[in-house]
């Protein structure tokens, strides 16, 4: 039986359009049980050849360019013709995953190669990954993860080709849309405008409502309708140009920017892959202290790396998808409750705590602080004072989480022995700590130090973060394109921007004023004292954001109303903004897609939607009940009121 198989082991680049590999042997003999093919001689000069092996398939130029061509090829299972030759030979390739750099299985099986097609003898092509050979081009392979072989079946038949999809029409959606300018419409027009509310303003309050119907409905991207709702206020001259591009000025919106670049520095240095890999050795002798090193790592790494939505993408779901298919869990399988499923839950609920603990461990937390400022609450020392506050509540619950999440959501799989080992070859792998690393050690102790001690010095936390930027600018851990690149920091500039302007104007023509007076009364009416009404209002805004998709875009929308009606039923205002902050954070583990982090790991797989929603209440009232309970003393103790 004829074999042929072609070894990818040595690639080199001729030009841009141009790859060749050299094919080192061709022999006849059976092929070995197991799926080992027989090397085989052959000179390919281009990736026109390729495609003509491939039925026409073209492969694109990249860094790696062997590994891209094995790519596009992956969707080829062809079956030979001849009886008398040896079944298709299938083998588990493995590629480069985009986020956790180690290769996730790949099931490959390639075309007929004949000069004669109508020929009786139709040899089969084997393909041999070089991944056991390291390059310029291939990062250093991740030891957690797992290549699975594919079984082969020679009777099997090629799957059926599954129809194209269409695409969905370009442009708005309509029943969203409609929905969206409807609700302003009818505020604006069917709804009696209140004496003590301007014509203006009761305007901006319309088109307002209406951006914000259409953030949770989505006719259009985010900032693009964010961008219609500017046009409007604009064009009916509700706003002037300047007024309506007044918060792109705004300090803590290009805080909140910079903060995108950090992140984006961490993922590429490697450096939090590093740190959390270093807890996985210390602490991963078992399920419950592999979760624990996680979530102490996120802690450790949070205050300098201000989007927890990068923490969970960039860092800690690599790690857990490795660690779980390592140990046999599957996401969508059933064995993905043996491992995935509890470490997804425990740092997804964690990650909440962690997020509230520092001031510049999330992007809301600086928002929230700055429309509190506007509403006149200003908090000294803001760093310092919002660390003491959340400290204790924090704490205990970042230390309960994983032991609740082991209890109510158990992990099949108690022990996990081989865990450290792994993660110690993974950091001999990775080798010393690089240039870059201590260069993005360095830059974010400087700018968590100004961020701290800021106020005495009078540097602003912005400033810090432009001052930390330029650094890795300049030595180059960070490139121009780098910051080019990052579509949701320049999307949340715009639509962040476009909506915290609307807010502010909103406040500064006096609805906000109103709204809260109006709802302050009605508590009164039921004779609430300021502490009964902190909890209904508090647990309202907790509640009301199973309505929002993003907890930026709840803050912008609810948080000054609802402080102002904190201040109005006599709530003291700092306890008010803090409280309401903390929520902002704990919230976003709701439900999947009550947040960015939320959307990554429950796209993961490894946990049902239902479950989400019965973890993501049960951990709110938990969290409630810490918080709520604990808090209360701890902010009594610290007098703040």
């Amino acid at each position: 039986m004829d074999a042929f198989c072609l070894d990818f082991g040595v690639w080199s680049v001729w030009t841009r359009s141009l790859i060749c590999c050299r094919v080192l042997a061709r022999v006849t003999e059976p092929e070995p049980r197991g799926g080992t093919s027989v090397h085989a001689l052959l000179s390919l000069n281009s990736c026109s050849l390729f495609s003509n092996l491939a039925d026409g398939v073209s492969f694109r130029h990249h860094q790696c360019c062997g590994l891209r061509c094995l790519e596009q090829m992956e969707a080829f299972t062809l079956s030979a013709s001849s009886s008398s030759l040896s079944p298709l030979s299938r083998l588990s390739l493995t590629r480069r995953s985009s986020l956790c750099k180690s290769p996730p299985p790949v099931s490959l099986s390639l075309a007929q190669f004949n000069g004669d097609k109508n020929s009786s003898r139709t040899p089969t092509l084997h393909f041999r990954s070089p991944f056991g050979l390291s390059n310029s081009f291939l990062s250093p392979p991740n030891p957690f993860s797992v290549a699975t072989r594919a079984s082969s079946n020679p009777n099997s038949s090629p799957p059926p080709e599954s129809p194209p999809k269409s695409s969905p029409p370009p442009g708005a959606k309509l029943l969203p849309l409609l929905i969206s300018v409807a609700i302003g419409l009818v505020v604006r027009f069917c709804v009696p405008k209140p004496v003590e509310v301007t014509a203006q303003a009761w305007q901006l309050l319309s088109i307002f409502l209406s951006t914000i119907a259409g953030l949770v409905l989505s006719p259009l991207p985010v900032g693009a309708w964010a961008f219609f709702g500017l046009t409007t206020s604009i064009i009916t001259k509700t706003l002037s140009f300047s007024a309506a591009f007044g918060a792109f000025t705004n300090e803590v919106i290009w805080l909140i920017v910079i903060s995108f670049f950090f992140a984006r520095g961490f993922v590429k240095t490697g450096l939090g892959d590093r740190i959390a890999t270093y807890f996985v050795k210390w602490l991963g002798k078992s399920t419950l202290g592999l979760s624990y090193g996680l979530t102490l790592s996120e802690v450790l790494i949070a205050p300098a790396m201000p989007s927890t939505t990068a923490r969970a993408g960039g860092v800690f779901l690599p790690i857990i998808k490795s660690l779980s298919l390592s140990a046999g869990s599957r996401p969508g399988e059933p064995s993905a409750r043996k491992l995935g499923s509890y470490l997804v839950q425990s740092q997804f609920q964690s990650g909440g705590n962690s997020s509230a603990l520092f001031l510049t461990a999330a992007a809301q937390n600086l928002l929230c602080l700055k429309l509190a400022e506007e509403l006149g609450v200003k908090i000294a020392s803001p760093w310092v004072s919002w660390f003491k506050a959340a400290s204790l509540p924090a704490f205990i619950s970042l230390l309960v989480t994983p032991y609740i999440m082991y209890k109510i959501y158990p992990p099949e799989t108690k022990d996990t022995p081989d865990a450290p080992a792994m993660a110690t070859k993974k950091l001999e792998q990775m080798g010393p700590v690089t240039k870059s690393e201590w260069v993005m050690i360095g830059t974010m102790l400087l700018a968590v130090s100004l961020w701290v001690f800021g106020d005495a010095l009078g540097i602003a936390s912005v400033v810090a973060a432009m001052l930390g930027l330029s650094i890795l600018l300049l030595l180059g851990v960070l490139d121009w394109d780098d910051c080019l690149s990052e579509k949701s920091a320049w999307d949340t500039l715009a639509w962040f921007a476009i909506v915290v302007g609307m807010a502010s104007q909103l406040t500064n023509l006096g609805i906000v004023g109103w709204m809260s007076s109006c709802v302050a009364k009605i508590l009164q009416s039921f004779s609430l004292s300021w502490p009964a009404a902190f909890v209904v209002l508090q647990a309202a805004y907790f509640f009301i954001h199973y309505l929002f998709a993003s907890q930026t875009g709840h803050v912008g929308a609810l948080y000054s109303a609802f402080l102002a009606m904190h201040l109005a039923s006599g709530v003291p205002g700092v306890l008010a903004a803090l409280a309401l902050a903390y929520n902002t954070n704990l919230f976003g583990a709701l439900a999947h897609y009550s947040s960015g982090q939320a959307a990554v790991y429950y796209g993961a797989g490894y946990v049902d939607l239902p479950d989400v929603f019965r973890l993501g209440f049960t951990m709110a009232m938990i969290n409630a009940a810490i918080w709520g309970g604990v808090g209360t003393f701890w902010w009594k103790f610290l007098g703040l009121y």
